[in-house]
């Protein structure tokens, strides 16, 4: 079985974020690949959109008929939940302090009428994480500084368009699916991840920041392994 994980918003080299998860994966035998999304980048003007990235995500999956688990985290909630629609060999979804959308909500239906205070908007059609403030909103769990530097690195524009955008389909409509609730995410409370937890089949409530796989990754990939079981009795 394999893990595939689909990063969130604005930020670039989805494998990185995910790097920590690698090794306490292989020791529950299982294989990852990561996703690398086409809506956030350096060069603003060949940024894609959340339908370029449900496309890039569908590639992936697509590319084997190994049983999969689907992470995705954050803003990747709204890219799963149609790239991962109809595939038999997808058997779980994992949805981190994440959304569950249904066709024709979009990320800003869910974020509110204005951005965070640690997000801005550019006159370019883009949305930043404010680097300033990013470590201490989404990484405050992570004690390694050369991690978290390396995560601020990676914090790049994101396409505007694609917060305004929304799935066709819901895939957790039809796969399996476990929400995450990190209850010390600074980025969106522990009370707004529940709510949009109420249409996963189960939640799981952790102790970490906006990202497990960074801060807690040995918890994190043990969390994924429990759920492994129920994944290989799952029909594709």
């Amino acid at each position: 079985m394999r893990v595939v994980y689909v990063h969130g918003a604005c930020v670039v080299d989805g494998a990185w974020w995910w790097h920590r998860m690698v090794e306490p994966l292989a020791a529950h035998w299982l294989d990852t690949q990561a996703v690398e999304l086409t809506s956030a980048g350096r060069d603003v003007a060949g940024l894609g959109d959340l339908h370029d990235d449900i496309a890039a995500t569908r590639a992936v999956l697509e590319g084997s008929d190994e049983p999969t688990i689907v992470v995705a985290h954050s803003y990747g909630g709204m890219v799963v939940s149609e790239a991962a629609a109809g595939l038999g060999s997808v058997r779980h979804l994992v949805y981190v302090t994440s959304v569950m959308p249904e066709p024709g909500e979009t990320l800003a239906h869910f974020a509110g009428p204005e951005p965070a205070p640690w997000m801005e908007v550019g006159s370019d059609g883009t949305i930043s994480a404010r680097p300033g403030t990013a470590a201490e909103v989404f990484l405050q769990g992570c004690d390694d500084e050369v991690i978290v530097a390396e995560a601020v690195r990676r914090l790049v524009p994101q396409s505007l368009a694609a917060f305004g955008q929304s799935p066709s389909v819901a895939a957790w409509k039809d796969v399996p699916s476990t929400y995450v609730v990190c209850t010390e995410d600074r980025g969106s409370s522990a009370a707004w991840q529940r709510e949009r937890a109420a249409r996963a089949d189960q939640v799981i409530e952790i102790p970490t920041d906006h990202h497990p796989f960074l801060s807690r990754p040995a918890l994190f990939a043990d969390l994924l392994a429990r759920l492994v079981p129920a994944a290989r009795r799952a029909r594709g």
